[in-house]
């Protein structure tokens, strides 16, 4: 299985770590041809305006669009969330708008503002320890998306279909359960 990370900015390094511990191979993608050589993506946090300008940049949107409505299994976290989201509350920037959902940017304030806590996550057995870095949350999702987990009763880790999004950065801890999680996404070929 070869996993691709979205290596435009952002947590690229820290993902790559997490899933080589887990025995994937790894490959960073910058250009539309290196979609065609990856089973899964990740698309990482960092900054989401950044990402969103630099994919249009490398003429990333429409590629990615076309492999993830393929069914190309993708997992944002935080900017990758926003990213991946029909739309953003008060922002204007490029998306791929193919999660039917849409986020608040830095929803609980600023970098000082940021926070861990214990989550419950649908499909784990024992809560995740969640670092929350200006960290977005969803304001709303569409009938098909379901819903793995809430913080201070908003939506923060999502599902539709091939696509996983979480608000925090699961790529900064220890556990690795939920990037466990999207590889077996990719090996099954599960879409729910």
């Amino acid at each position: 299985m070869r996993v691709g990370i979205l290596a435009l900015q952002g947590d690229v390094r820290e993902h790559r770590l997490a899933l080589e511990r887990l025995g994937a191979e790894v490959a960073e993608v910058r250009k539309p041809a290196e979609l065609d050589e990856v089973d899964g993506l990740i698309i990482p946090g960092g900054e989401s305006t950044t990402i969103g300008r630099l994919a249009t940049l490398y003429g990333l949107i429409d590629p990615l669009r076309k492999h993830i409505r393929s069914g190309l299994p993708v997992y944002g976290t935080c900017a990758g969330m926003i990213f991946l989201a029909s739309g953003v509350d008060g922002a204007s920037q490029p998306q791929l708008e193919v999660l039917d959902a849409t986020v608040r940017r830095n929803a609980w304030g600023r970098q000082n503002e940021s926070f861990e806590a214990s989550l419950d996550i649908d499909g784990l057995d024992e809560p995740f320890h969640a670092v929350f870095i200006r960290a977005p949350w969803i304001e709303q999702v569409g009938d098909g998306v379901e819903v793995l987990a809430r913080w201070a009763d908003h939506p923060v880790m999502v599902r539709e279909g091939s696509m996983l999004a979480s608000s925090f950065h699961p790529e900064l801890t220890g556990d690795s359960r939920v990037h466990e999680l999207f590889l077996t996404m990719i090996e099954s070929g599960e879409v729910a």
